[in-house]
């Protein structure tokens, strides 16, 4: 799996297990819905690490909490 393909299901799983929409969650953490949209769907491959962080402040979690997941325990090396 790609980094971006787990970014975007981790995003999405925690937000199932929050209870929350990607609307709520776009709100909370101050990004526009748009890009928010944009990420989950993978229109967007690149997300900044301030930006993981507001996603991060909206889901109440650090950043080692929110990589601590299987999903990103074998992805692949990319070359760009």
């Amino acid at each position: 799996m790609r980094s971006n393909e787990a970014l975007r299901l981790r995003i999405r799983q925690l937000c199932r297990d929050k209870g929350l929409t990607i609307n709520a969650l776009s709100r909370t953490c101050g990004l526009t819905q748009s890009t928010l949209n944009n990420i989950v769907s993978g229109r967007n491959n690149s997300v900044t690490l301030s930006t993981l962080q507001k996603i991060c402040d909206g889901l109440d979690m650090d950043l080692s909490e929110f990589f601590d997941s299987d999903l990103f325990r074998n992805v692949e090396q990319e070359i760009f």
